[in-house]
């Protein structure tokens, strides 16, 4: 029997944040809302004397011949010893005799490929067509992945960022003005970037709520990934009740380990208000924004679906370009 280890330099080379991989991930949202799909609960141990943690997320898509198990770690502190925050791996079984097929040693690659994905669906859905300024929550990985990824569904000229840590700032400002080749310009405030931007992303692991519903504007729409624990929060209660659309990538699990579970626990929200997920915007079940003015929020956790897809996707990928090492077991 044979296994594929495929390297991130491998996974690298044969995908990328791009509409390609975007839709690899829609297809797993479609599959999950169309009841094509067996989630189950995701398990996390926490290290919180070193401000980590460890994910284990996987999901079983009808049809597919494999599926994945993604082990990632995120531990929130390394980049004092100049190491990524975001870490891990993913294991593709086959669907049919359980029997492990490659190992994805993707050092959370993959990972934000797809978290990136969902976030470029957010938008797709829920942002006004014509943006300006997106406004960005963090400067570590994710938030670089997620403006990557929205440049893929809506054109804009200027990034807004908020960071306490000065020098992730000034690295991160650099970063994207080359990457993206657009102004990138430093907020004094998390405020600021919510009152001057027309899309925003939360991207940090912030345990506080430090996005205040009095700032909200009319066309905005904010896409929140930031908690995806019990222990994290980034949006005050209230914002979710401003909104004019509440959406998620699966709405179990967002009223468990999302923001959701904060303004139910407020008596703010309850679990039968509507809140449309992602995978019933991509399927055509539902419409996302349908005026300017509307206020929008995503909360997103993260799903076994979009692990699956996008280990699949590169699995694909890399035999077609003949990429991988392939040993006996």
């Amino acid at each position: 029997m044979q296994i594929t280890i495929l390297t991130e330099a491998d996974l690298r080379r044969c995908v990328q944040m791009d509409r390609a991989a975007i839709e690899a991930v829609a297809e797993g949202f479609t599959a999950l809302a169309e009841g094509r799909a067996t989630v189950p609960p995701v398990v996390r141990v926490d290290i919180p004397a070193h401000y980590g943690e460890v994910d284990i997320k996987t999901a079983y898509i009808e049809g597919l011949d494999s599926f994945a198990v993604k082990v990632a770690s995120g531990f929130f502190e390394n980049y004092k010893l100049g190491l990524p925050s975001g870490s891990g791996l993913m294991l593709l079984w086959s669907a049919r005799t359980g029997v492990p097929e490659a190992v994805l040693l993707d050092n959370g690659y993959l990972t934000h490929i797809r978290t990136g994905a969902a976030g470029a669906l957010a938008a797709k859905y829920l942002a006004r067509e014509q943006i300006e300024t997106a406004g960005v929550m963090g400067a570590g990985d994710q938030a670089r992945y997620q403006m990557i990824a929205l440049r893929q569904v809506r054109d804009f000229k200027r990034i807004l960022v908020f960071n306490r840590t000065e020098a992730r700032l000034e690295q991160y400002i650099a970063d994207m003005t080359r990457l993206l080749g657009v102004e990138v310009v430093p907020a004094k405030s998390a405020e600021e970037v919510v009152r001057r931007s027309d899309v925003v992303v939360t991207a940090t692991p912030s345990t506080e709520p430090y996005l205040r519903a009095a700032w909200l504007h009319p066309g905005l729409h904010i896409t929140a990934m930031g908690a995806d624990g019990e222990h994290k929060q980034e949006l005050s209660a209230e914002v979710l009740v401003r909104a004019d659309i509440c959406a998620c990538d699966l709405k179990s699990q967002v009223f468990e380990i999302g923001e959701h579970q904060h303004a139910l626990a407020a008596g703010v929200i309850s679990r039968d208000d509507p809140v449309v997920e992602l995978g019933e915007l991509t399927g055509g079940q539902k419409v996302g924004r349908t005026g300017d003015a509307q206020i929008t929020v995503c909360d997103l956790t993260g799903v076994g679906v979009q692990d699956t897809a996008i280990a699949l996707f590169a699995y694909r990928r890399a035999g077609e370009m003949g990429l991988g090492m392939r040993i006996e077991v």
